[in-house]
């Protein structure tokens, strides 16, 4: 079975190719929280601890349901770690998560 998101990000805000900030829902329990802003760092450290983050969008008018997209993870190079849900990249970069 699937591991569930831990979070989905539904925006993002980039500055010279690194993620600034992600507008977010984080899961409380069964539920998600309400919009939340996470900064690079902390969306960093989170995904170091294992959590699973999503690019998503919530379905109008239905609560907690959401519509996924591709998994973010870290990728590694030249000593630089990058926030992407591509496999290779040089920024950070996620894919259909539209820019606040």
């Amino acid at each position: 079975m699937a591991k569930k998101q831990d979070g989905v990000i539904e925006a993002v805000r980039y500055k010279n190719g690194q993620i600034v900030a992600v507008r977010a829902y984080e899961r409380r329990g069964s539920s998600y929280s309400d919009r939340v802003l996470i900064d690079r760092k902390d969306l960093l450290e989170r995904i170091k601890k294992g959590k699973r983050m999503v690019v998503g969008s919530r379905t109008e008018l239905l609560a907690s349901t959401f519509e996924s997209g591709k998994s973010l993870q870290i990728v590694n190079r030249d000593g630089k770690e990058f926030i992407t849900t591509l496999d290779s990249t040089d920024r950070d970069i996620l894919e259909q998560a539209p820019v606040f």
